[in-house]
Parts: C-alpha cells; structure tokens; sequence
C-alpha cells in the first residue's frame, strides 16, 4: 500500500515537473522567435534605402534605450542626413546613445563634431557639457596616465568660458574640482614613490637623487594646488625627504641641508599643529640642531692653501 502511493506520488511530481519544463522551454522558444523576428525587422530596417523610415526606427530605438542599435542606424545616416532639418537632431540623438551606451570617447568625438558643425545649434550648450562629460566618465584611477583628466578639465573649463551662466554651471564645476582632484593625487603618488625609493639610485641618472625629486614634484604640487585637500600629506613628504636627503648628503652640503630641513619642520609645524606626524618633525628638529651645534665650529676653521 505503501509502495503503491509512493509511487502515485511521485508520478504527480513528474508530472508537475514535467508541466514546469514545458512552461520554461515554452517561454525560452517564445522569447528566441521574438529575438529573432525583432533581429529580422532590425536587419531589413538597416538595408533599406528609405531614409525617413529608417531614422524614425532610429529614434524609436533610442526612445525604448535600445543604444546599439540607435548607434548602428544614426552612424549609417548622418553623412546622408546632414545638412537636413533633421541634421542637428541625429548628430546629437547618435552621440547620446554613444554617451548612454558608455562609449564614452566615441560620445567626447561626437559631442564635439556636433559643436563643430552647428555652434549656434539648439542642442550646443548641451553637446558642449557632455563633451566634457563623456571624457570625465573615461578617467582612469589617479595612478595611471592622466592625459584624459587633461583633456576633461580642458573640456569643461571651454564649457563655462562660453556659458558663464549655464543652468549645468553648478555640476561643472563640482566636475572640475573631482579632475583636479584626481591630478593632485597622481602627484602625491608621484611623490611617495620617489621617497619610497629613496637612496636607491638604479631609477636616477647621473647627479639625480630621488629625494630631491620628491622634493621638486611636492613643491610644484604644493604651489599649483595650495588649496589641495592633500597639502598636509604633501608637506610631510617635503619634511621627510628633506631631512633624509640631508642625511646621505656629501660633507660640504650637510650643513645648508640640514638647517633647510631644520626650517622645513619648524614650518610644517606652526602650518599643522595637530597633525599626526608632529612628534615626527620634532624628533628631525632635535637632530638637525644637534648636527649644526656639533659642526657650526668647522666653518669657522681658517683653511691654509700653499703660498
């Protein structure tokens, strides 16, 4: 009795699991069909030489955020379309859907190639912003190369020269403020990689010294971006790298090294009072003063040449 209704069972669960795979190869049949006539209508949509139908499935396509296929169908009709009522609107329509796509440099090229053709055009203002903002949305993390972070402020900082008054002007600038940003810290890591390698010299040609080129990246940061977020973390690298170079340096330049390094940590202190590294600028005060007080005297000492 027992193996008879364990068997009635577990034909009902077949037989429902058997209803389920049908619903799910039903549905997975249905949805290829579907692909496959939408990809159909696409193909025929493509090929044909009816330009006013094609550009309307153009804009239906970007309408319903189908991107590729905006992309495809306005990059294969701007030549033809250019110079038409509709040639500002499709120049603009492509390079949003490069943009939202996110081919952004593709978007940067387009956006700009807009301006370039209609820069009284209704959509200028915009193509201008989203030129900027299509390079910004391709920047790469601060170690690596800057150049489009270059590129980016340059971009937005045209954008607010010709509309000073732009309803966009606010994000603008916040955006200019993030590129900034992003070539302080390339400089910060500049910086710590020269003091990192300190008095390793298989990177330095002849006469150079990886502390002085932390020195002169952190001073040229410190005087372009003297409002950096990172002026502290900036100034501790000058400190230590100056008091370290003093170290290794040759006799007759210890002395001029260690009493700028003795200035260096006196400044950093009265700058930033609380930073952690104080204790840090203290201790290099102590041993630049005990090094100067132990040879001021030799300075002083005549040297005799041969009459």
């Amino acid at each position: 009795m027992f193996f008879t209704l364990a068997i009635a069972e577990l034909y009902v669960i077949l037989q429902d699991k058997s209803v389920i795979m049908n619903k799910i190869l039903f549905a997975a049949l249905a949805a290829l069909l579907l692909f496959s006539s939408c990809a159909n209508e696409f193909n025929k949509v493509y090929m044909t030489s009816n330009v006013p139908y094609k550009y309307e499935y153009a804009k239906e396509c970007f309408a319903n955020g189908k991107w590729t296929r905006a992309t495809t169908l306005l990059t294969d009709m701007i030549t033809v379309l250019k110079g038409t009522d509709n040639g500002q609107e499709s120049l603009y329509m492509l390079a949003m859907a490069q943009y939202n796509n996110k081919d952004y440099e593709g978007a940067a090229k387009t956006f700009k190639s807009y301006f370039k053709a209609y820069p009284k055009g209704y959509y200028a203002e915009m193509a201008e912003f989203y030129a900027g903002q299509s390079l910004y949305e391709s920047t790469p993390e601060p170690r690596l190369d800057q150049s489009a972070t270059v590129s980016a402020i340059s971009a937005f900082q045209e954008f607010l020269d010709l509309y000073p008054d732009a309803k966009l002007k606010p994000v603008a600038q916040q955006r200019l403020f993030a590129l900034q940003d992003k070539l302080v810290r390339k400089e910060l890591l500049n910086a710590q990689l020269y003091y990192d390698l300190g008095p390793y010299f298989g990177n330095c040609n002849n006469g150079e010294n990886n502390y002085e080129a932390c020195i002169i990246t952190a001073q040229n940061a410190l005087k372009e971006y003297p409002y950096s977020k990172l002026r502290e973390e900036f100034s501790i690298l000058l400190m230590k790298s100056k008091y370290e170079l003093a170290q290794q340096s040759v006799d007759n330049k210890k002395m001029e090294r260690f009493q700028d390094a003795e200035d260096e940590c006196y400044g950093f202190i009265n700058e930033f009072p609380d930073s952690k590294e104080r204790a840090t600028a203290e201790r290099y005060i102590n041993k630049c003063k005990d090094y100067i007080s132990t040879h001021s005297n030799e300075s002083a000492i005549p040297t005799f040449g041969r009459d």
